[in-house]
């Protein structure tokens, strides 16, 4: 018998999609209690599909609507369906894939997609032979909609079919296919595209079996009249690029010009897809040799493609100039994520190590349309082509570029202030020539009347901050750095937002050449202050803490504290515990407080204290959570993370000074307690902190340190890269501290620091670190450190040849010399790679030069003038110069 339906539950049913379609919230909240309730009976799901598949006499919505709340019950409950009730739906699903109307079969689509992704393609067999041999039907529906729940299916489960585990269907899927590439109606063919498209990047085994018929199925649609069917071909032919350029070689001539005119399509979509073309080609080795040919074809082209569409215009409102009253909405506000503090050594011809993981969003210059689109695209795609062919770009460029800047239509204008700044990273070399000449220009078009000009020229100019700064000041700089600032007062709030951002990179650029303009840059950035709103707060802020991390100590001037603190400590003031708009907040202050010293002394009170409570309440909510998971919330960590940090920030700027503040609260308790947090970047900024405290106020450290000792060597595991730094750090900060004392935890701490340092593939940041620590265990504790020192002494010479002289530095070699004066002959084997990470000094101190030069004579003496001779003459030359130099060997 035949399940059937009880018309008074029908009739309750249907009342309950009509409720649930109404806009009134009491209403909807009434909808989701009946809809739990009726999900107690395990024939609901009876109804749901027998509206959907049967029930003619409903409008489409209504039924749809039942089709979609029974993929959600599919979704969260399909395990606890009655066997009889599954395959009743099962059966509705296949029988009535071809209705009439396409919403009910697209419907019906996502609904058996939905089964077969609940491990149902094993349980249902007959399932995907069903569906292909629906596709032969006459009938246009049935193989439409056949069609569109496999297209679903592949997208869900390409592995899985692509697997032993069903016997490899796509044997006989791909082929069946392929045929309908030819098939009369244009929905039908770019199914069949869609379809094969997803075993691309997976290399399917029966795709890559079929390679050859599918590119040339693909070549017979190049032309077809349907956009979504070029669309399709389209990225079928940017995913061959990545996986099978071999074959697309032999024609690549004919692609590229097809693909150019793709790039041109009237459909937009096709234009986007054809345009990640470029993109894709340009990461190939084969790129320079295909394209450079066609460079002269596509420049223009993809230039062309970079004008804002009338669309783009009426979305990022281009005609409003002044809005910088309009409250921003919530959801105009991407979220934040703080990077944890990572403790790095400056190196060798100038920064730190910053620069490994400087992922800046460069072309960012119009996040609101943040969808990707033909302009990003085109902009992405010039960028990275600059990046490959350098300045062989400019010859097809420079003609175009003169006529943009300077055409009357601002939509084209704009569009070559973009290509300007697309290209700045490529084609630096051969732009230099034009500088002297394009950055009045596009300094004056920070003027221009149109917002949207303003805002571009703003990111072009932060572009090229590199070459202005290396200019006399007074040449660019000055003059860019009065028209940014003017830009960050603008009227209009995606200006300021740009004006911000550019400036911060300006920031970053010039460091102390800001110093003589500081008066004024502050007294900008401070009117900014009363007259952002909340966005643009949130990139001010960036732009303060990056201004101290530049000028650093220059800023403890008292008329520079007296302008910058007050409207700081009164935002602080006015934000909750609970807002998140703490954490950039926070971040400056922790630029600012390590930037101003002493400076920051009359501020510290609160922001201390305030930063413990952070650290204690998150603790306090996670340990709530953890016992009852079902009553609490779990804590937002990034509260307690970013509060770490700046206590390390005070910590490092005040010194000393800190010791009362600390000698007055529970730090050290919840440092102890942060240490071992389940959170890897918790523990990572405990132990920044911890280093930062034993060196401003050991008093206060030395009691804990039997305790975090053991967790100190417990997180020196290199899996987790950043805990594993500054656990390294802390250790090595600890030892210089504690001197002999020391020496019960060497032991603790010694064999994972030497097994770091062994790794291949360790990153250099952490070597150097692990280095660094290991000398100064040796230093204190010469005598449980040096019976290993050939196990170290090799890498350990080569990550510290590039690192600065400097405190750290220092401290490390004189426990490598001291442990080579207890053990001299666990170093003789690698001693060429002493003497060489001794030439890395420049200025050494003169009682470390005395350790070196006593060292190195000691070695000379005892194995004899003429094995010395022989041995150095394996040194290069530079070496040699640098010792007899310096150390008269």
């Amino acid at each position: 018998m035949e399940w059937q339906p009880d018309e008074q539950g029908l009739q309750q049913v249907l009342q309950l999609l009509k409720d649930s379609q109404s806009p009134n919230t009491v209403t909807q909240r009434a909808v989701q209690q009946k809809l739990e309730q009726l999900n107690q009976f395990p024939d609901f799901n009876n109804y749901l599909i027998f509206v959907l598949t049967r029930l003619k006499t409903e409008d489409e919505p209504t039924r749809s609507l039942s089709g979609l709340i029974l993929k959600n019950n599919v979704k969260a409950h399909y395990q606890n369906f009655p066997p009889t009730v599954a395959e009743f739906i099962k059966q509705e699903c296949l029988n009535n894939i071809g209705d009439p109307s396409p919403l009910i079969r697209a419907t019906i689509g996502i609904l058996i997609t939905t089964i077969a992704s609940k491990g149902e393609l094993q349980t249902w067999p007959e399932l995907l032979p069903q569906l292909c041999n629906l596709l032969n039907s006459e009938d246009y529906n049935i193989c439409e909609g056949s069609f569109g729940a496999l297209q679903k299916i592949c997208e869900d489960s390409s592995e899985l079919l692509d697997s032993d585990a069903l016997n490899r269907p796509l044997n006989i899927m791909i082929p069946k296919f392929l045929q309908f590439f030819k098939h009369c109606s244009p929905k039908i063919r770019s199914h069949a595209v869609a379809c094969v498209n997803q075993f691309i990047i997976g290399r399917a085994q029966a795709l890559m079996d079929n390679i050859d018929p599918f590119i040339e199925s693909l070549f017979a649609l190049a032309t077809d009249e349907d956009s979504e069917v070029r669309k399709n071909v389209c990225r079928a032919l940017v995913m061959l690029l990545e996986v099978r350029i071999d074959r697309l070689i032999p024609h690549m001539h004919s692609i590229i010009q097809y693909m150019l005119q793709r790039t041109q399509d009237p459909d937009e979509n096709v234009a986007l897809e054809a345009c990640e073309f470029w993109l894709t080609l340009a990461e190939q080795p084969v790129c320079k040799e295909m394209l450079s040919g066609h460079l002269v074809q596509l420049t223009p082209i993809l230039v062309n493609g970079m004008k804002y569409s009338e669309i783009d215009i009426i979305l990022l409102k281009g005609d409003v100039e002044e809005d910088e009253a309009v409250p921003d909405s919530d959801q105009d506000i991407k979220p934040r994520f703080h990077k944890s503090r990572t403790v790095t050594l400056q190196h060798e011809g100038g920064e730190g190590e910053e620069g490994e993981d400087n992922d800046d969003d460069d072309d960012d210059d119009d996040d609101t349309l943040s969808d990707w689109n033909l302009r990003k695209c085109s902009a992405a795609a010039l960028d990275v082509l600059a990046n490959v062919f350098r300045d062989d770009l400019l010859p097809h460029l420079l003609p175009l570029l003169k006529e943009l800047l300077f055409h009357p239509d601002w939509v084209v204008k704009e569009s070559g202030i973009l290509v300007l700044g697309a290209i700045a990273e490529g084609c630096m070399q051969g732009m230099v020539a034009y500088l002297p000449e394009l950055i009045p220009h596009l300094i004056q078009c920070l003027c221009d009347k149109k917002a949207l000009v303003r805002s571009i020229a703003c990111w072009t100019l932060s572009r090229y901050a590199h070459w202005v700064v290396s200019q006399p000041p007074d040449s660019f700089l000055k003059p860019l750095m009065t028209e940014l600032l003017k830009r960050i007062l603008d009227g209009n709030k995606r200006v300021q937002e740009a004006a911000c951002s550019a400036f911060a990179t300006l920031e970053e650029e010039a460091c102390t050449e800001l110093v003589p303009y500081l008066s004024f840059i502050l007294d900008t950035l401070v009117f900014a202050f009363g007259k952002y709103q909340h966005k643009n707060l949130l990139i001010l802020y960036d732009a303060i803490g990056t201004l101290a991390d530049s000028v650093g100590h220059h800023l403890n001037q008292p008329e520079y504290i007296q302008k910058l603190m007050p409207p700081l400590i009164a935002k602080w003031n006015e934000l909750k515990d609970e807002d998140k708009d703490l954490f950039p907040l926070l971040e400056c202050l922790s630029s600012v407080a390590t930037a101003l010293q002493s400076g920051f002394l009359p501020y510290c009170e609160p922001v201390y204290q305030r930063c413990v409570t952070l650290v204690q309440k998150t603790l306090a909510q996670a340990m709530m959570y953890n016992q009852h998971p079902d009553q609490y919330e779990a804590p937002d960590k990034d509260f307690m993370i970013v509060a770490l940090d700046l206590l390390s920030g005070l910590a490092e700027g005040l010194g000393e000074h800190v010791e009362q503040l600390v000698s007055r609260s529970n730090i050290m308790t919840l440092l102890f307690q942060c240490m071992q947090d389940t959170m890897p970047e918790v523990r990572q900024s405990s132990f920044a902190l911890l280093g930062d405290l034993t060196k401003a106020c050991f008093l206060h450290v030395k009691p804990c340190i039997a305790e975090f000792m053991p967790i100190l060597g417990l997180n020196l595991n290199p899996e987790f890269i950043s805990v594993c730094n500054n656990a390294t750090w802390a250790i090595g900060e600890i030892a210089m501290q504690m001197g002999a004392e020391m020496q019960p935890y060497v032991g603790v701490v010694l064999p994972n620091l030497v097994e770091i340092i062994n790794r291949p593939n360790t990153p250099k940041t952490l070597l150097e670190n692990t280095a660094i620590t290991i000398g100064r265990l040796g230093y204190v504790c010469p005598q449980e450190v040096a019976p290993q020192l050939q196990q170290f002494i090799r890498p350990w010479c080569t990550s510290l040849r590039n690192i600065r002289d400097n405190e750290e530095k220092d401290s490390a070699f004189r426990g490598i010399c001291v442990m080579i004066g207890v053990n001299p002959a666990g170093v003789v084997q690698d001693f060429i790679f002493f003497c060489d990470a001794v030439a890395s000094w420049v200025n050494p101190k003169d009682d470390l030069r005395d350790m070196f030069y006593k060292i190195l004579h000691g070695f000379k003496d005892q194995v004899g003038e003429e094995n010395w001779q022989q041995f150095s003459e394996q040194f290069p030359p530079l070496l040699k110069e640098r010792l007899s130099a310096c150390y008269g060997v």
